[in-house]
């Protein structure tokens, strides 16, 4: 299914949805910081919800107390209907699909999804990562998925969250606004109509490449994982990440990688803001640079840095966002050297060739695609 016909079904089965409101059927994919503060917040607000984890262990506390109790900026019991391992109790019959899980994971979701997805349901990459709904759409192609649904794709993740254990989630910050595009954008109005039921911090993405290009993880997270090195191996982590580990020559490479970034996103004819411009949009944060307007961010207050560097600030950014960045970038003959160096740098560091196992134009399914074709595949939902 993939003609003009086809989606126009998909409109009014997105129409039936908007109009149950609070009877809407959530389900979130993945238990983990993000995840397990988005169920409970979704149960909070009064929705029926879904809770799907690979690991069934994993879920025993929230089915012990029946929900995810919430403390910071909301505080209460967020009520959890199903807690399960299974793909299919955890889709079938959901309206929205929330996957907020590593971008590494999207791929093999996707394939296990394929069978039991239903024409018009909504399905969130909370975020998309770089490319993100490209792949979900070429994977479910080769599937050989029967079905329609509405891909959307997050520019961010809408919470700055922790789990602090697993009924019980932190969320530090709900981010002023975060725009989400539907695959075909058209759709987009109608998706922000489901989701801003529970979301009035959703607004309207131009298309799903513009919110794969405002990727400002792929901008903040592996270079400064990979600058901090020995700070994060001598301390295990024992440091503000954002507040303490920028510094101005930290802060340089990343304006560097910022603009690689805009480069590619102009040769895609994508108007996307920097990341400056990002965190004044998203946190209120002033700042003459990118060094001063991280430091002015208060909500990444608190935020300790990883561990490791064997972190999904690397393990996930670098495959899943600079990788895709980068292969566009030489499909459209445009540069990407300092995104190239952390690439390089990250598969060094963790001893692992982060080019073969990321995202590509092959894996994205827009290999040799002329711009004009892409931005048809993306506005109509038709190669």
């Amino acid at each position: 299914m993939s003609d003009r016909a086809d989606w126009k079904k998909v409109g009014e089965r997105l129409s039936q949805v908007r109009a149950k409101e609070k009877k809407a059927v959530w389900c979130v994919m993945g238990a983990g910081n993000g995840g397990l503060s988005m169920a409970g917040h979704l149960g909070f607000m009064g929705f029926e919800v879904r809770l799907y984890n690979r690991t069934d262990e994993h879920l025993n506390a929230v089915r012990w107390y029946k929900g995810v109790e919430l403390e910071g900026e909301i505080e209460g019991f967020g009520p959890v209907k199903l807690a399960t391992s299974s793909i299919q109790a955890a889709v079938e019959g959901a309206d929205v699909i929330m996957i907020v899980t590593p971008s590494t994971a999207h791929y093999p979701l996707a394939s296990a999804m394929a069978p039991f997805l239903a024409d018009g349901q909504v399905v969130v990459l909370n975020p998309g990562r770089t490319g993100g709904a490209l792949e979900f759409r070429a994977c479910l192609s080769r599937e050989g998925a029967a079905t329609l649904p509405v891909i959307v794709e997050a520019q961010t993740f809408i919470y700055a969250s922790r789990m602090i254990d697993h009924h019980r989630g932190h969320i530090y910050r709900i981010k002023n606004g975060v725009p989400v595009s539907a695959l075909p954008s058209y759709l987009t109005p109608d998706i922000l109509g489901v989701l801003n039921q529970a979301y009035p911090e959703f607004t309207a993405g131009s298309n799903v490449l513009a919110t794969s290009l405002e990727n400002i993880g792929a901008v903040f997270h592996p270079a400064l994982t990979l600058l901090n090195a020995g700070w994060i191996e001598s301390t295990g982590g024992d440091f503000e990440y954002y507040l303490q580990g920028i510094s101005p020559s930290v802060a340089r490479v990343l304006q560097k990688i910022d603009d690689e970034r805009l480069a590619v996103a102009r040769a895609l004819g994508i108007r996307t803001v920097s990341a400056r411009e990002w965190l004044y949009l998203t946190y209120d944060s002033p700042g003459e640079d990118l060094c001063s307007a991280i430091r002015a961010t208060t909500g990444y207050a608190g935020i300790k840095a990883p561990a490791t560097i064997n972190h999904r600030y690397v393990w996930e950014d670098v495959p899943m966002s600079l990788v895709p960045m980068s292969s566009i970038g030489e499909m459209l003959s445009v540069g990407t050297p300092t995104i190239d160096m952390i690439i390089d740098l990250a598969g060094m560091m963790n001893a692992t060739d982060y080019r073969a196992c990321g995202r590509t134009v092959e894996t994205l399914g827009i290999k040799g695609m002329s711009v004009e074709r892409i931005h048809r595949l993306v506005t109509e939902g038709i190669a």
